[in-house]
C-alpha cells in the first residue's frame, strides 16, 4: 500500500505561510476536467453571490483605511497550469496569496487549496478577519462553479 500525499501548486516556492485551507466539492458528472476553466468559471463574477460581491465591496472601501491599495484588474487570473491543477497567484508588499484548484477527474473532486502568507503587519490586519469568512465565500464560489460547468453540458 502506498501513503497518501498531497502535492499543491500552492505551496510550490512558498517555504511556510500564515494561513491556509483546502476546500472540496464533487465534479458534476459530464463536466470539464480542465483546471483552467474551474479556476476560470470559479473566479468569474458570475460564480460569486450577492453576499460576496458586498463583502469585496466593504473591502475595497475599507483597506485603503490600513494603507492597502485596490487590487489591480486580473488579480485573479490564472497565472500556469500544470497537470491537474490552475495556480492563481498575487504577490504585493503586504501579503502573497496563492489559489490552486485542481481537478481529480479519477476521483470526480474539485479541489481548491488556498494559502497566504503575510507579508507585513498590513497584511495581517487585512487578511485576519479575511479568514473567517474564506472557506465560506470559496465554498459558496465553488457550488456556483459547479452550477454553472453543469449547465454547459
Amino acid at each position: 500500500m502506498t501513503a497518501p500525499t498531497f502535492r499543491s501548486l500552492a505551496f510550490a516556492d512558498a517555504g511556510r505561510f500564515d494561513y491556509g485551507d483546502v476546500i472540496l466539492a464533487s465534479k458534476p458528472p459530464g463536466t470539464t476536467d480542465d483546471p483552467r476553466v474551474w479556476a476560470e468559471t470559479l473566479f468569474s463574477p458570475a460564480s460569486a453571490p450577492l453576499w460576496v460581491k458586498a463583502a469585496m465591496g466593504v473591502r475595497m472601501a475599507l483597506a485603503p483605511l490600513i494603507g492597502l491599495e485596490s487590487a489591480p484588474a486580473g488579480v485573479f487570473d490564472v497565472r500556469r497550469v500544470e497537470g491537474d491543477e490552475a495556480l492563481i497567484e498575487y504577490v504585493d508588499a503586504h501579503l502573497t496569496f496563492r489559489c490552486a484548484v485542481g481537478v481529480d477527474a479519477a476521483a470526480a473532486v474539485v479541489r481548491v487549496t488556498t494559502v497566504v502568507t503575510f507579508n507585513d503587519w498590513r497584511g495581517r490586519v487585512y487578511f485576519t478577519p479575511v479568514s473567517l469568512a474564506h472557506p465560506l465565500v470559496v465554498n459558496a464560489m465553488l457550488h456556483r462553479a459547479r452550477r454553472i460547468l453543469a449547465s454547459r453540458r
